[in-house]
């Protein structure tokens, strides 16, 4: 595997530490294997599932853990009492397995369910309202003249109601 040396980049980049953690992960997937083949898959605007093949598992064999931004799959199979079954050959794998998935900001797994040796997992990502986009209204000369005053307007307005109560309040 060729190793890539991103130490200039870095120097100079400030507050990027977080592609720093995501490319070491990156790196550390690729040399685990392909063990167990997943799919991740865009099911709506912002609605994800990874779909993994965990074959002889069980629910109560697997364990999802989110922390940090990381979505853990581990599969570890409990030894079941075989002594009276034989096996010729057995393709069927048996091992244990750990996936990692780094989620972006904002991303929460909602559910998981294990359907026809698939483990699906539903994944949305969630904006808070402060980071939507939002209309801003663009004020023309038409809108102002239609009874919207800016500040120096109503503040005129303002001093010369007061100056006309307090001349009628001498007279």
């Amino acid at each position: 595997m060729t190793a890539f040396d991103f130490s200039p980049l870095f120097r100079t980049a400030i507050g990027f530490d977080r592609l720093t953690d995501a490319l070491e992960a990156a790196r550390r997937m690729d040399s685990e294997g392909g063990w167990p083949p997943y799919d991740i898959e865009l099911t709506g605007e912002d609605h994800y599932r990874i779909s993994m093949a965990v074959p002889g598992f069980r629910p109560e064999d697997l364990e999802i853990e989110v922390k940090d931004n990381r979505l853990r799959v581990a599969g570890r199979r409990k030894e079941a009492q075989e002594e009276d079954r034989k096996y010729l050959y057995r393709g069927i794998s048996q091992q244990a397995f750990e996936r990692v998935f780094q989620l972006a900001d904002h991303v929460k797994v909602t559910g998981a369910e294990v359907k026809d040796g698939l483990l699906h997992i539903e994944l949305v990502r969630e904006l808070p309202e402060s980071m939507k986009p939002r209309r801003i209204e663009i004020r023309t000369a038409e809108t102002q003249k239609e009874g919207k005053l800016i500040e120096g307007q109503a503040d005129r307005v303002q001093t010369g109601t007061a100056q006309q109560k307090e001349e009628a309040d001498a007279a």
